[in-house]
């Protein structure tokens, strides 16, 4: 359980992400602003708080024990690059050349350019299953990390998605936990109006799965929900309910800011809000 000062500081953390994330994408003109800051207060938890992610990448000793997360809505890049700059392993000083030619910070993140990056992703419904064997080599190797695949709503519509669900369970891999960005929302509208996806906890359990529900901006739920998961015989997978565009009124629950830079005077209201 986190004490009050704890849960403050991560906000203030998560204010800071959104704040840079915003910064970014409308530096960029271009980019993915609604499903990144959905996700704002969720890796703030995780980077911060539950997983071993090393500041120095590479140059730790113990590098090979470090937990793997993997971004599979690759399209919210500038969510895992700010929250890279926030956990200080690249520098703030790069995130404004986000979608620059010649920038390490591509529009979707690239393994090999940057720091901080497991895999590249990008084409929806395949992190799952990059998950999956990540995890199966850490069980062969004796290895006790574990894997995170955080994922959008969206992307549950891919087939790959369930056939990675059902190999996972198949496995056993208890050290495997996907997070589902569950704000309803993609590029062409409501999830339930593009194809429904229902009832997805119950789902995933027919699957074989242990899951939970909870407030996706809620950073006790949120920390409690992933201890829970770093504990489990099974699989565990946290559908977190968001609001995509979390933190700036004109931008939540609007599907239109999926993938729309926001012009100056958009920014400074924004920016305003998250004072």
């Amino acid at each position: 359980m986190l004490n009050p000062q704890e849960i403050e500081k991560l906000e203030a953390s998560a204010k800071e992400v959104r704040r840079n994330i915003l910064k970014m994408v409308h530096n960029a003109k271009s980019g993915h602003p609604g499903g990144s800051l959905s996700g704002a207060d969720i890796l703030t938890v995780l980077y911060e708080k539950c997983l071993n992610i090393p500041t120095n990448w590479d140059k730790d000793s113990d590098f090979d024990k470090r937990d793997r997360f993997i971004i599979s809505k690759g399209h919210a890049s500038p969510l895992l690059y700010a929250i890279l700059a926030q956990h200080g392993i690249i520098s703030k000083d790069e995130l404004l050349t986000f979608r620059k030619m010649n920038s390490k910070l591509q529009g979707h993140p690239a393994r090999g350019y940057l720091p901080g990056i497991e895999t590249s992703t990008g084409s929806l419904g395949q992190g799952l299953s990059v998950g999956c064997g990540i995890a199966m080599g850490l069980k062969l190797d004796k290895n006790p990390a574990k894997v995170v695949v955080y994922m959008g709503d969206g992307e549950l519509q891919e087939g790959s998605c369930w056939e990675a669900f059902m190999q996972a369970a198949h496995r056993n891999l208890d050290n495997l936990i996907a997070i589902i960005d569950r704000n309803k929302l993609q590029i062409d509208g409501c999830t339930e109006n593009v194809m429904a996806l229902g009832d997805v906890s119950e789902k995933i359990k027919a699957f074989g799965w242990n899951v939970i529900e909870i407030d996706g901006h809620n950073i006790e739920e949120i920390y409690s929900a992933v201890e829970k998961a770093k504990e489990s015989d099974k699989p565990f997978a946290i559908i977190a309910r968001t609001i995509k565009g979390k933190g700036v009124s004109f931008m939540e629950n609007q599907a239109g800011w999926h993938g729309k830079a926001p012009n100056d005077e958009q920014l400074e209201l924004a920016l305003k809000e998250l004072e």
